[in-house]
C-alpha cells in the first residue's frame, strides 16, 4: 500500500468532507464484515468435520487460504485503490465479500467452501486498505486519532463477539448460517456507501508489481500445500516434497525479481536492517503460535471436552480480556527496559504457555488451560507493539505506506503458517499415535479415523459399545498428543526467536516507529483477532501522519 497524498486526494467537495463522520460509520460497518465473516471459523471447524466429513488437512486449508489470498494481495489492492480510486475498491470488495458469502452459505463440500473463503479473503484484501485510506484522506490530522480509534474499538468489539454468534448461529442452525449473517450488513454499507463514502484517489498513480505478486502468491501456497498436506501423503512423498521445491524456487526467484524491480512490492533491502528483520520474524511467529493454538484448542473444547460451538467462544472470551489489560503497559515497559528486553521476555512467556499445553489430557479442566492462556496471550501483549514499532521505525517516511503493507502481511503470513504447520505437526503425531488401533477396521475406516479426530469418532459410533469405547479414547489421546508435540516445537522456536530478539532488536526504537501511548499499543493487540479473526488493522494511519 503506497503512501497516499492526504492534501491532494482529499474529497474535492466540501459537503462530503462535512459528512465524514457518517462516511466513518459506513466504514467501519464495511470492516465490521471482515470480521464478522472469518470469526466463524474456529467454533464452527468441529461442525464442518461432522456435517461434511472434513479431514484435517481440509480443516487448515479452509482457516489458512482467507489469511494466503489476503496477505499475497494486499500489496496490489492497496496500489490498485490508490490509482483507480478507493471507493471503487471498497464497493468491489463488498460485493466480491457477499459472493463469496453467497457461494460459502450454499456449499455442500469442503473444497466447495475452501474456494468461497479464497473469495472472502481477496475481498477482505480490497476492503481493508481501502476503508483506512479513506478515513485518513477525509478526516483532518486533527480529528484523525479519534476517527481511527472509533475505528478500532468497534472492530475490536465486533472481534471478541463474533464467535459467540457464531456459536449461537451453530446451536441453532445449519453451518451455512454464520455465513449468511454477512448478508445484510453487507447490503446495508454499500447502499449508504454510494452515498456517504467520498471517491478519493493517489494523484502520483501508484506503481504495480504483478509478477511479484505472482511470484510471491505461488510460492507460499506450493509452501503451505506441501507442510498442510504432508501428514497424509507423507513428509518424503514425491508430492510433498515437490510441493516444497517449487516452493524453494518460486521463491528464490521472487527475491531475486523484487532484488531488481524499479519499485518493488517489497524493498528487499530493509532485511539489512536488524530491526526490521528481526521485528518480521518475530511478528510471524506470534502469529504462528497464536493461530495455531487456536485451531488446536478449538478443537480440543468440542471434540475432546466435548463442549458446545457457543460455550467454546465464551471460553475463548479471555483472551481479550488478558489482551486489554496487558497491551496499554507495553509502551512503558518498551521505554523503561528496552524494547529488545521486553520482546525477549515476552518470547519467554509465550513459550511458557505452549509448555504447559503438555499438560493437557481428555479430561483437562477449563481452568488449566486459562493458565496455559495467560502466559501466552500476555506474551503476545507484550511483544506486538515493539515489534511493529521496530518494522516502521526501519523503513524512511516515504516508503511508509510499504513498511505497513509489510507489516500486515507478516501477520496474515504467519496465520496462515501457523495453521499450516502446527496443525500439520500435530495431524502427524495424531496418525501416528492412532494407526495401532485401527487394523482391525476396514481400509475405509481406517483412512477416515486416520485424517481426522472427527472422523474417528464417527468410525466409533458405528462400533459395538465396548470397541467404541477403545476407538473414542485412543482418539482422544492421540488428538492430545498431537497438540502436546506442535506446542513444544512452538515452544522451541519462541525460545530461539527471544534470544535472537535479545541481541539483534535495537534497545530504543526510532522516533518513526516508537510507540505514543497505550491507545496505539492496544490497537496493535486488537490486530491479532480473537478467536480466528484476521489481523486486518494498519499501521497506516500514524505512518500517513509522519509522511503528510
Amino acid at each position: 500500500m503506497p503512501p497516499h497524498d492526504t492534501v491532494a486526494s482529499a474529497p474535492a467537495t466540501h459537503g462530503l468532507y462535512d459528512r465524514r463522520w457518517w462516511a466513518l460509520a459506513v466504514l467501519c460497518l464495511s470492516l465490521l464484515i471482515v470480521f464478522v465473516g472469518n470469526s466463524s471459523l474456529n467454533v464452527a471447524i468441529p461442525t464442518l468435520s461432522r456435517e461434511l466429513h472434513a479431514t484435517e488437512s481440509q480443516l487448515q486449508w479452509v482457516v489458512a487460504i482467507y489469511s494466503l489470498v489476503f496477505a499475497g494481495l494486499l500489496f496490489t489492492t492497496g496500489a490498485l485503490g490508490d490509482r483507480f480510486g478507493r471507493k471503487g475498491a471498497l464497493q468491489i470488495g463488498l460485493v466480491l465479500f457477499l459472493f463469496g458469502a453467497l457461494l460459502a452459505t450454499a456449499s455442500t463440500s469442503m473444497w466447495q467452501l475452501i474456494g468461497s473463503r479464497a473469495v472472502m479473503g481477496a475481498a477482505a484484501a480490497l476492503i481493508m486498505p481501502s476503508t483506512l485510506s479513506i478515513i485518513i484522506n477525509i478526516f483532518p490530522p486533527h480529528e484523525r486519532p479519534k476517527a481511527i480509534a472509533v475505528w478500532a474499538s468497534i472492530t475490536g468489539a465486533a472481534g471478541a463477539l463474533g464467535p459467540v454468534a457464531s456459536g449461537f448461529l451453530l446451536g441453532h442452525f445449519w453451518y451455512g448460517s454464520v455465513f449468511l449473517v454477512n448478508v445484510p450488513i453487507i447490503v446495508v454499507a454499500l447502499i449508504s456507501g454510494k452515498f456517504l463514502v467520498p471517491k478519493s484517489r493517489d494523484p502520483e498513480e501508484a506503481r504495480l508489481d504483478p509478477l511479484g505478486v505472482i511470484l510471491s502468491i505461488v510460492g507460499i501456497v506450493a509452501l503451505v500445500y506441501g507442510l498442510i498436506e504432508a501428514p497424509d501423503k507423507g513428509w518424503s512423498s514425491v508430492e510433498t516434497l515437490s510441493a516444497l521445491g517449487i516452493a524453494v524456487i518460486v521463491l528464490a526467484l521472487f527475491f531475486a525479481w523484487e532484488l531488481r524491480a524499479d519499485e518493488p512490492m517489497l524493498d528487499m533491502h530493509f532485511f539489512r536492517n536488524p530491526a526490521f528483520s528481526t521485528g518480521t520474524g518475530g511478528m510471524i511467529l506470534v502469529f504462528v503460535a497464536m493461530y495455531g493454538v487456536m485451531f488446536l484448542i478449538s478443537q480440543y473444547f468440542q471434540l475432546v471436552l466435548g463442549y458446545s460451538a457457543l460455550s467454546t467462544a465464551l471460553r475463548l472470551l479471555p483472551i481479550a480480556l488478558i489482551m486489554v489489560v496487558v497491551a496499554p503497559f507495553t509502551p512503558r515497559l518498551s521505554a523503561r527496559f528496552g524494547a529488545h528486553r521486553t520482546v525477549a521476555v515476552g518470547m519467554l512467556s509465550i513459550a511458557t504457555g505452549l509448555a504447559l499445553f503438555n499438560g493437557l489430557s481428555p479430561h483437562t479442566t477449563y481452568a488449566y488451560v486459562v493458565l496455559c492462556v495467560i502466559p501466552l496471550t500476555t506474551g503476545i501483549a507484550l511483544s506486538m507493539s515493539p515489534m511493529t514499532a521496530s518494522i516502521m521505525s526501519a523503513v524512511p517516511s516515504r516508503r511508509a505506506g510499504a513498511g505497513s503493507a509489510m507489516n500486515d502481511a507478516t501477520r496474515e503470513l504467519g496465520a496462515a503458517l501457523g495453521i499450516a504447520v502446527l496443525g500439520s505437526v500435530a495431524a502427524s503425531q495424531y496418525a501416528a499415535k492412532i494407526a495401532p488401533f485401527l487394523r482391525s477396521l476396514s481400509p475405509a475406516d481406517q483412512s477416515a479415523a486416520r485424517t481426522s479426530i472427527a472422523g474417528a469418532l464417527r468410525v466409533a459410533s458405528t462400533l459395538p459399545q465396548p470397541a467404541q469405547r477403545v476407538l473414542t479414547g485412543a482418539a482422544d489421546h492421540a488428538f492430545v498428543g498431537g497438540i502436546h508435540f506442535a506446542v513444544t516445537v512452538g515452544a522451541i522456536l519462541a525460545l530461539i526467536s527471544a534470544g535472537i530478539v535479545l541481541r539483534y532488536m535495537p534497545h530504543s526504537l526510532l522516533a518513526e516507529g516508537a510507540m505514543r501511548g497505550p491507545i496505539e499499543s492496544l490497537e496493535d493487540a486488537a490486530e491479532l483477532g480473537i478467536a480466528g479473526l484476521p489481523p486486518i488493522f494498519s499501521d497506516e494511519a500514524n505512518d500517513e501522519e509522519r509522511s503528510a
